[in-house]
């Protein structure tokens, strides 16, 4: 398993090893006590799995308070445009984000732990996104930053979104509580 470190630190990237030959391919795609080893000590208490569109953007979507979710995601169909933004005040990269390509080519991970936010666009035909949650969905605690944030300004690599209404109603970056505070 190799570790890919991204601009800001607390996100990383995982390449776990591929087993290839003539039948397929073979690769563990989650072992508690290898992961444990890097510093993913959280338990997951929740897997999702999403399947959308060419054009689709989801997100940016976040849990506050104790349902705050550290997610580890990877791509199982298809190739996405994953992101992440630093949303905990006071931290020396409040308001950056990370965006990487994700495909199940690469069989790649991407860790984000509570204190960002999180959203992907679909790059390819369709894609199917899996990801372990370390806490459980919780509509009470559930925000957002919207998508085309203009002080954000994320490059989704999309022309003409498919945005779900609920999406494109979520709060500008400048409006949000002050519910990660960067210690």
């Amino acid at each position: 398993m190799k570790i890919i470190n991204t601009k800001i630190e607390e996100l990383f990237i995982i390449e776990p090893e591929v087993f290839t030959d003539g039948r397929g391919y073979f690769f563990e795609s989650y072992t508690k006590q290898r992961y444990q080893e890097i510093g993913l000590t959280d338990d997951f208490v929740q897997d999702n799995e999403s399947r959308s569109i060419q054009r689709v953007i989801r997100g940016l979507h976040y849990q506050v308070g104790e349902n705050a979710q550290g997610k580890l995601v990877r791509v199982a169909s298809g190739r996405i445009l994953d992101v992440a933004v630093d949303i905990r005040f006071g931290s020396p990269t409040f308001g950056k984000y990370v965006t990487t390509e994700l495909s199940s080519n690469d069989f790649r991970q991407f860790w984000i732990p509570p204190g960002f936010a999180h959203g992907f666009a679909v790059l390819s035909k369709e894609a199917i996104l899996c990801y372990k949650c370390t806490r459980p969905y919780s509509p009470e605690d559930e925000r957002g930053i919207v998508f085309n944030d203009p002080t954000l300004a994320i490059n989704w690599q999309i022309e003409d979104p498919l945005v779900s209404r609920k999406d494109k109603s979520l709060p500008r970056f400048k409006d949000i509580a002050k519910d990660f505070i960067y210690e």
